[in-house]
């Protein structure tokens, strides 16, 4: 019998401390000038383009940070740079605040089960003979996160839009460009990650609730 060991690692020189205090935003003010943002994102955070996130109860903390790297052109993106830049702190506050409290729809795999098994493999066990590790370490047993580390929500989101993101990151490995996403410790692990083993692991994400 085959046993999976769910392999949790810590990557050299990443040091795990509680995110910094952020001043509280307002929810209703924030839905007030989330208006512009449901055309990508829904009415209600939950987007209905598969190549565009899903924000509802994504951790405040995260989003807020998000916003401010495409203002400062950290990370780039045509669509998302130009809107952030017309937030002030007090909205990008408010905005984070709002799409935080709303309630993310269950999501459902779209893949058959071999794919997502693998998805589930990778996602809960990593691939200990290539150090690849585990998803569970940082995102929880059910992709919902953690908020003090911001670590993002995963669970429900669009398989379409992380496969893009996880691409990002391992062309972010090798070419250090603009549009590519930027984080060490992510950019390490989807280097190692083969297409096949990206689909899977987004279809797997993308039904977790």
């Amino acid at each position: 019998m085959t046993r999976h060991w769910i392999w949790v690692t810590l990557a050299p020189g990443i040091v795990f401390l509680t995110s910094p205090a952020f001043a509280e935003g307002d929810p209703a003010a924030g839905q007030a000038r989330a208006v512009v943002c449901a055309a990508c994102h829904g009415i209600d955070g939950n987007s209905i383009n598969p190549e565009w996130p899903s924000l509802a109860g994504q951790g405040a903390s995260y989003m807020v940070t998000q916003l401010k790297r495409f203002q400062s052109g950290e990370r780039e993106n045509v669509l998302m740079s130009p809107q952030a830049s017309t937030l002030s702190e007090q909205e990008i506050l408010d905005v984070s605040a709002y799409y935080a409290a709303q309630t993310p729809k269950i999501g459902i795999a779209q893949a058959d089960q071999k794919t997502l098994n693998l998805g589930e493999l990778i996602y809960r066990g990593g691939i200990l003979e290539r150090g690849i590790p585990s998803c569970i370490a940082c995102h929880g047993p059910g992709g919902t996160g953690n908020e003090p580390a911001q670590f993002p929500r995963l669970a429900g989101q669009h398989a379409a839009y992380v496969i893009l993101q996880l691409k990002s990151f391992r062309e972010g490995f090798e070419a250090h460009k603009i549009h590519t996403r930027q984080n060490p410790m992510m950019n390490e692990v989807a280097a190692k990650l083969t297409d096949r083993e990206i689909e899977a692991v987004a279809h797997y994400i993308s039904g977790l609730y």
